[in-house]
């Protein structure tokens, strides 16, 4: 089976992780890069030795199958509606749109073009977020009930160069970080029926603590602490907070309570962590180890990074003629319950979802080492 051509659009930080992860994949090879900023593609093409394109000869080149959009969220629309009438497949770092009408658009010229979409996140394809889901589906634990999820900090102005775009609309902590929780829950219990929140913005503005614009003041125009409700089709009720209000806590990342245990996740920002469970009368207990390769720590000593499994699982699904798992119809999901969270914060009461998705196929050990070269 011979390698789908990648190129990416936006050649920010994130591309990086893409460049350097991406050799240790089956199902696709990163031929070329480009950006607006055209030496920003330059370097990076020759820091990672692949063609420098710009955009228009990117969209055109013969030898690209699929289009990484790497861009800023609210360019993410307009680059993956190029891709898609330049008849490329796109893969969207999420969130991959910023409404469910720029959804709608995207799903449109997706089929009229014969392609496909997938966006990330693909952290919940790490081991321990799917040997959560092998314990949930074999069901260990019962039937999910309820839940909580917590994403806080003090925001991205104390460590990125340049943190302006996640304190503006199509960011913030729920559009930014909520993307990983929101993708997991749906992948271990299913989509969400409605949503209601309570927002606040404590301060207007930000001062970046980072170089090289340490000192500068930026704006805040969306909200930065966000405390939420999600109700499942299947019953269970989970909390998510999201903040970048918070310099210190004390909550686990995710907790998922079920009728014969409850069950400790890891952070699904990453793809690995420990697992733990307790059950009726007894102390948590840490969940052995699974067997899968998603959950091997792989950087600098502490993390699992799988980044690209998947664009690799979305490149062979291509060739293989089966769906692929960071799906549009998760993603979009996903992006109704974020935006949904959103207007509720603004506007009061609870908000409908919707859209739906199939959960998208489980990723066992076997199958994951089958993305690896």
């Amino acid at each position: 089976m011979s390698n789908l051509g990648v190129g990416i659009i936006g050649c920010g930080n994130i591309s990086s992780a893409y460049l350097r992860l991406a050799p240790m994949f089956r199902g696709f090879e990163i031929r070329a890069v480009a950006d607006i900023d055209d030496a920003a593609a330059r370097a990076r093409a020759e820091e990672f030795g692949v063609r420098h394109d710009s955009v228009e000869a990117l969209l055109g080149a013969g030898d690209i199958d699929i289009v990484v959009n790497l861009t800023v969220p609210a360019a993410h629309f307009g680059v993956s509606s190029s891709a898609l009438n330049s008849g490329k497949h796109v893969y969207s770092e999420k969130p991959f749109v910023l409404s469910l009408e720029e959804g709608a658009e995207i799903a449109r010229l997706a089929e009229e073009k014969g392609c496909r979409v997938g966006s990330a996140p693909d952290t919940f394809l790490g081991g321990s977020h799917q040997h959560a889901r092998h314990l949930i589906d074999e069901g260990v634990i019962g039937t999910v009930t309820s839940g909580t999820a917590f994403v806080m900090s003090h925001g991205m102005e104390h460590w990125h160069p340049n943190p302006d775009f996640f304190f503006l609309p199509g960011a913030g902590p729920v559009l930014d970080i909520g993307p990983y929780y929101v993708t997991n829950l749906v992948q271990l219990i299913g989509p969400v029926r409605r949503v209601a929140a309570v927002s606040t913005t404590p301060s207007r503005t930000r001062t970046i603590l980072s170089e090289p614009r340490r000192g500068e003041e930026i704006p805040v125009k969306t909200p930065t602490t966000i405390h939420s409700i999600l109700e499942f089709h299947g019953g269970a009720v989970v909390t998510l907070v999201t903040s970048w209000d918070v310099w210190a806590h004390g909550h686990k990342p995710m907790e998922l309570y079920g009728t014969e245990a409850s069950l400790d996740l890891p952070d699904p920002n990453f793809f690995g962590g420990e697992l733990a469970m307790t059950r009726a009368n007894q102390k948590p207990s840490a969940v052995d180890a699974w067997d899968h390769p998603f959950a091997v720590v792989n950087q600098g000593g502490v993390h699992a990074n799988y980044r690209a499994a998947g664009l690799s699982d979305m490149a062979l699904a291509i060739q293989e003629g089966r769906p692929h798992r960071c799906s549009m119809e998760l993603a979009l999901h996903a992006v109704e319950v974020m935006t949904g969270i959103l207007n509720s914060g603004e506007n009061g009461g609870f908000v409908e979802v919707t859209t739906t998705c199939e959960r998208p196929a489980p990723l066992g050990p076997d199958s994951a080492r089958a993305l690896l070269n």
